[in-house]
């Protein structure tokens, strides 16, 4: 058995191993660079980190607005005792365009929170006629107006960085420090060659250096190119927010950077404040400034307060918002400017690998040192042995550069620079095809932690469910009626007193936070939640009629439905006076909440205990149905309610229960059984009823004979022993809460790596503390997606297994490509320093190791860190939270190669003139040619043997993924011209049919060898 040689990497990698895959502190970060002291090129090995500078700028801009704001309140206490504005002059360009105000103008009343403007320009009534808009209709949609506007009050983009451009990668590429020593080598070369031995023999040295550097640079740069380009197009995709505005008197959805001044955006609870404006009407608005002064304290907003700045966020409440100032007239404009350079944190990988890297360049640069130290000494003594009259020639100087250039190049190969970057390459190539799977990642550690993840914490409602509601059954004076859609609205109401049809139509108008609009083509278009357009669909098929519902009554005071309350509440005036509360939520919390009920007659009695055990019983038998319940509940407040009281939550009379049919997504159950058969433990984690949710976890397969089932509350109540005595078998969360999912997901990262799943703005905290936050995009909240690292764009649970699939695909990539890099890395160093040592000279010349160089890591990268993932991946146990990445397997692999290629070059350089019947002047060139051809040969096998790391077929799918057979057919043709045609400047020679097919079959010999090797039983 063969154990971990650990003592490779030592406590050296200390400070390559603090970073994490989410929240890394910046001492963390910035310890591993200073650790990096060993590095050929900067700009290429921290171009894909986090610039600190950067960030450092931003928090200072967030402080600067916190002071701001704090000298605004100052200011506007100070001119509380003074008059107002006196007088404001129109631009005459706005003028000109019908505008009664100027951006400028515009954007400081906002930003400013200047109540004295505002009130000079009329208030928000006056600033809508001012921007020529109307605050029930919204911006008239005609090009020529949506041109004027964008003209005199700018677009809702903030400054970018302009991408770089290929040149500029060019540039970088030639920026590495070894490749800029060897262009002054082979400057030095031509100069030198050329007045010794004249033209063109003289430069054919120095010529070869320089095109190798060309060939070098412009793969390098190509690939990096390519690779920004990828990271440029999923930038775009995480920027596309939608809102919705009113344009024209519709209702529609527009994209975040089409929105201008004067539009009229409609905001609910977890969205994303678009632009700056002032709040035209709403309830209960509660914003987030935290993203903008770093202060966590909640604001409230109103007519009263009517300040809306951008980028903050919708803590609670919902409101209609008048836009005034857009883009980089904005202070979150500004800020985003900043943070946008900051860029993503690298991951835990990127560190480990440039650890790696690190310590394997300081092995390269002593052996390159010894290398260089041992050749000269040989030079040297030769001209001892020369006697007193020994001399100094051009050509003892070229062989002198030569031997500096070579131990330049042992350090180009030894550095592993495209260790890291193949992270990077693997990653760019991973979250492309995951885009086209419905996963957009937004941090890159995402994709390669998911690989690692052990269980699931998955939602039910639109993940493990399709999210298309409808109301199946409902509980009304008593009668459970089943809901036929395709019947009249009186077959269903027959039996049931039209008053309580009434007053179950007006709570599900009233309370909703849903919308019934008439779209373009005066269709009837419902928006809301699924749940909401379910409830509103219901109320059309009683018979009612949403705009009258509406306009009979005033809506005094909601508090909106969130996952705390579990509860949506609304205050109406009525048309004949008076107050009425309305409640609607989870059917137990509101069923607690009624000490009345409706009788047969629709006529109010007590909600006796007899009433209460049908209602109990009626609801689990909806529920183990697999079906969602709701209750619905009013109570009369008399003449005595005030906007400013809370509404209450007692007393209430039940109006009905309803039962909603989500049903379960198609593959979701065999989605399940693939995590099962991967390790990876899937739980369901919900706000629904315990019956609702056990039903449906048994459909999906979650639920299991011995699994656990248990309701929020009830977990909460439990000590840590019992929490972690419970958590191996739980398997079921119902009721929950945001706090019990949170506490959940804290209790497994403490022995699992975690991935959850949310949608809601109370579920940011579970998904920022999970190490793979997964938010969804069709029913997610801004708030949930900021939080989150992926983005499961059609909420499907079938896509959050294909994300890891597509990790684990990451994490194996890496490390094949590490495995085939090290080996070359191992081979290329001792081939070189033996040979110098114990004969006197390198086999491996400067230009054939550049050659060797790009194969491993450009092209080697590409090959190998692109594979796609296969079904077999998920066969296997999950790495989890302690596995090593280079792992005994590899170091296996990694010895057993080595040994053999060391042993085959080490013979054909003491052996080959025999074995190879070489004579004459050329004798010596031809070996070196067939030492560095079989060189060759050995890593194009070995590129394939290390497509698997235990599997002995390595060629099963190969030819499918043309990337890998482009690269080796490129490799091939490419040593092929430099062996027959580019002698001269690679210092080798052409060789014989049998002196190839020789060479190829040492190196094809290397296949067997690697099979045989991975049958060597090692520790795991």
């Amino acid at each position: 058995m063969m154990s971990h040689p650990s003592w490779v990497m030592g406590s050296s990698m200390k400070d390559f191993s603090e970073v994490k895959a989410k929240n890394s502190s910046e001492e963390a970060l910035q310890r591993w660079r200073k650790a990096c002291w060993l590095v050929k090129n900067p700009k290429r090995r921290f171009r894909h980190t986090a610039n600190l500078s950067k960030r450092s700028e931003a928090r200072e801009i967030q402080k600067s607005n916190q002071k701001m704001k704090v000298a605004l309140l100052v200011t506007q206490a100070a001119l509380g005792f003074t008059k107002g504005i006196s007088s404001y002059t129109v631009p005459e360009e706005v003028k000109k365009t019908g505008f009664e105000i100027c951006a400028d103008e515009l954007g400081s009343i906002a930003e400013g929170h200047n109540i004295k403007k505002l009130r000079f320009h009329d208030g928000v009534e006056g600033i809508a006629k001012k921007l020529k808009t109307s605050l029930s209709d919204g911006i008239s949609v005609s090009e020529e107006s949506l041109n004027l506007r964008r003209e005199i009050y700018g677009i809702n983009k903030f400054t970018e960085i302009p991408p770089k451009g290929f040149w500029l990668f060019v540039w970088e590429a030639l920026q590495d420090t070894t490749l800029m020593i060897l262009a002054v080598c082979a400057l030095v070369s031509l100069v030198v060659g050329i007045s010794t031995e004249g033209w063109p023999k003289g430069a054919h040295d120095g010529l070869g250096i320089a095109a190798s550097i060309l060939l070098v640079v412009f793969v390098t740069s190509t690939s990096d190119y390519n690779q920004s380009l990828q990271f440029k197009e999923l930038d775009k995709e995480k920027k596309k927010i939608t809102v919705q505005v009113t344009r024209d008197g519709y209702r529609q959805k527009v994209s975040i950077f089409d929105l201008l001044s004067g539009d009229i955006v409609h905001l609910a609870i977890g969205d994303q404040v678009p632009a700056d404006g002032l709040f035209v009407s709403g309830y209960s608005l509660v914003i987030d400034e935290s993203s903008l002064t770093g202060e966590s304290e909640p604001v409230n907003v109103s007519a009263k307060h009517p300040f809306l700045l951008s980028g903050t966020k919708v803590q609670d409440g919902s409101c209609k918002m008048l836009v005034t100032a857009v883009g980089m007239r904005t202070q979150w404009g500004k800020l985003m400017a900043t943070l946008c350079e900051g860029g993503d944190d690298e991951t835990p990988l990127q560190v480990k690998l440039n650890g790696v890297a690190t310590i394997i360049g300081k092995i390269g640069l002593f052996f390159a040192f010894i290398t260089f130290s041992v050749l000269v000494q040989g030079l040297v003594l030769e001209k001892i042995n020369q006697g007193a009259n020994w001399s100094f020639s051009g050509d003892d100087a070229l062989e002198l550069l030569e031997y500096f250039a070579i131990a330049v190049t042992i350090v180009v190969v030894a550095v592993p620079e495209g260790l890291p970057l193949a992270v990077t390459l693997s990653l760019a190539f991973a979250m492309k095809k995951m885009m086209n799977d419905k996963a957009l990642v937004r941090h890159l550690a995402a994709c390669e932690t998911m690989g690692s993840s052990t269980t699931i914490c998955s939602d039910k409602t639109g993940t493990l469910t399709t999210n298309r509601m409808t109301v199946v059954k409902a509980c009304l004076c008593g009668n459970i009626k089943e809901v036929v859609h395709n019947e009249k609205s009186s077959v269903f109401c027959s039996g049931i007193p039209d008053h309580v049809v009434k007053q179950f139509q007006r709570s599900i108008f009233s309370n909703t936070g849903g919308d019934i609009v008439i779209g373009k083509d005066e269709k009837v278009e419902i928006l809301g939640s699924p749940t909401e357009t379910a409830l509103l669909e219901f109320g059309l098929f009683l018979g009612g009629d949403f705009k009258e519902e509406r306009k009979s009554v005033k809506i005094v005071k909601v508090e909106p439905f969130n996952s705390e309350k579990k509860r949506m509440s609304v205050v109406l005036e009525l048309p004949e006076g008076g107050y009425q509360a309305h409640c609607k939520g989870a059917s137990e919390i509101i069923l607690a909440a009624c000490d009345k009920t409706l009788s047969s007659s629709g006529e109010v009695v007590e909600l006796d205990k007899g009433s209460i055990k049908y209602m109990k019983e009626t609801i689990g038998r909806f529920a183990s149905e697999a079906l969602r319940t709701l209750c619905f509940a009013y109570k009369n407040l008399g003449d005595d309610f005030s906007p400013d009281d809370s509404i209450p939550f007692e007393s209430y009379t039940l109006i009905g229960l309803i039962g909603i049919k989500d049903p379960v997504r198609p593959g979701v159950k065999e989605s399940v059984a693939i995590c099962r058969s991967a390790g990876i433990t899937v739980r369901m984690v919900t706000g629904d009823n315990i019956n609702t949710a056990k039903a449906i976890a048994r459909e999906c397969g979650i639920l299991t004979d011995d699994g656990i089932a248990i309701e929020g509350p009830d977990f909460r109540v439990k000590n840590m022993d019992e929490m972690q005595e419970l958590i191996p078998k739980l398997q079921v969360m119902a009721r929950s809460s945001p706090m019990d999912k949170h506490l959940l997901v804290t209790q497994l990262r403490s022995t699992e790596v975690v991935a959850v799943t949310g949608d809601g703005t109370n579920d940011a905290p579970a998904l920022h503390e999970a190490d793979i936050g997964l938010a969804m995009g069709i029913s997610g909240t801004e708030v949930a997606k900021e939080s989150a690292d992926v983005i499961i764009l059609d909420d499907n649970f079938s896509t959050i297994v294909t994300v890891a699939k597509w990790g684990r695909s990451v994490y194996v990539n890496i490390q094949k490509f590490v495995q085939f890099q090290l080996t070359v890395n191992v081979v290329a160093l001792t081939v070189n320093f033996s040979s110098a040592c114990l004969t006197g000279n390198a086999p491996l010349t400067a230009v054939q190791l550049l050659w060797v160089n790009m194969i491993m890591d450009t092209l080697g990268a590409l090959a190998l860190a692109t594979e796609p993932p296969t079904d077999e991946l998920m066969e296997k146990p999950p790495v989890g939270r302690k596995g090593n990445f280079i792992n005994n397997v590899m170091w296996r692999n990694i010895l057993g190669q080595s040994i053999y290629q060391f042993t085959v070059l080490w013979y054909l350089q003491t052996s080959g003139k025999e074995a190879f019947h070489l004579h004459g002047e050329d004798s010596e060139l031809i070996l070196n040619t067939i030492i560095f051809n079989s060189f060759v040969f050995c890593q194009v096998f070995n590129e394939i043997s290390s497509r698997e790391m235990e599997k002995i077929n390595v060629f099963k799918g190969m030819l499918n993924n043309y990337v890998f057979v482009s690269v080796l057919t490129c490799t091939v043709a490419f040593q092929f011209v430099i062996i027959e045609y580019l002698g001269t400047f690679a210092s080798t020679h052409p060789l014989t049919l049998h002196q190839w097919l020789a060479t190829i079959a040492i190196g094809f010999f290397g296949m067997p060898v690697a099979a045989a090797v991975k049958m060597i039983p090692v520790a795991k």
